[in-house]
């Protein structure tokens, strides 16, 4: 059995930690973890589902309760698992780790469109795509990855001003779906829906337009290929967006409420467009 290389900390300025500092200082780790090439998971679920997609550790940070319940999981790695009580891991991290565990992991580079596109369902190709437009909440961004890893969506894009998918919270608030379900980042943007049609997706936009049709009327008559593109939070889709894609759909609502948080949207317009298990 390979033994574990932990190692006890009992100061908070020990420069070994220094991937887990200030981690509730969004503008730090937005700017920093891209630029050092990793990124943090949190929670002994996100971890395990992080490892199995083949992602490598740079190390572990927990508490001594939590080593015998990962010792499986991150034996064979030979990442340094760093443990410290919990006083000293909130002071640290900057808020109590209550989740189990935290790990450093080095981030992978990111797939080309083209690449993914092609190599969804096993290599015959994606069927369904859901375009994320500069959407800058991290827990959006994660509730709309798990609704998409459960509604059989093939590959998610996120256009250049996206909020990283990767970020701790985006992660947590996926349950580790982002790492299921493959994505990359589109860009140039808008001019990298071309890259949908190269491939012979209908790319639709979600959008309140006068001339927008009903989610109900799409799924009629679906196209074998769909690409579902949704907006911001506030402002919706940019009006250079709309242009590029094929038409504009409206998911019908009463109540007088006229939009969904952008996570219910992804949810809602994926599963009316899923494609049917015979199909699959």
């Amino acid at each position: 059995m390979t033994t574990l290389d932990v190692v006890r900390i009992d100061d908070p300025a020990d420069e070994r930690l220094a991937d887990y500092n200030s981690l509730t200082d969004v503008v730090l780790r937005s700017k920093h973890e891209p630029a050092k090439g990793l990124y943090i998971a949190e929670s002994s679920t996100v971890i395990r589902r992080a490892l199995a997609a083949g992602h490598r550790p740079r190390s572990f940070l927990m508490a001594p309760k939590w080593l015998d319940s990962m010792s499986d999981v991150i034996a064979e790695t030979g990442a340094p698992v760093y443990v410290a009580e919990e006083p000293l891991l909130k002071e640290i991290t900057g808020f109590h780790l209550h989740r189990g565990a935290l790990a450093a992991m080095h981030r992978p580079p990111l797939p080309g469109v083209h690449e993914l596109l092609s190599a969804a369902r096993g290599g015959a190709g994606a069927r369904r795509v859901v375009i994320l437009e500069d959407i800058v909440d991290h827990t959006n961004v994660g509730a709309g990855m798990r609704a998409c890893a459960a509604l059989g969506v093939d590959v998610v894009l996120f256009t250049p001003s996206c909020a990283d998918p990767l970020y701790r919270r985006a992660v947590r608030v996926s349950m580790g779906t982002v790492f299921q379900v493959p994505w990359t980042r589109i860009d140039p943007w808008p001019e990298g829906i071309q890259a949908l049609h190269d491939h012979g997706f209908q790319v639709a936009a979600l959008a309140l337009e006068d001339d927008s049709v009903s989610l109900d009327d799409l799924v009629a008559d679906p196209p074998e290929k769909l690409a579902l593109v949704l907006g911001t939070e506030g402002d919706g889709l940019k009006a250079r967006t709309i242009a590029e894609c094929d038409l504009t759909v409206r998911i019908p609502m009463t109540g007088g409420v006229d939009s969904l948080n952008v996570a219910s949207a992804v949810a809602v317009a994926a599963w009316a467009t899923r494609v049917p298990p015979a199909d699959s």
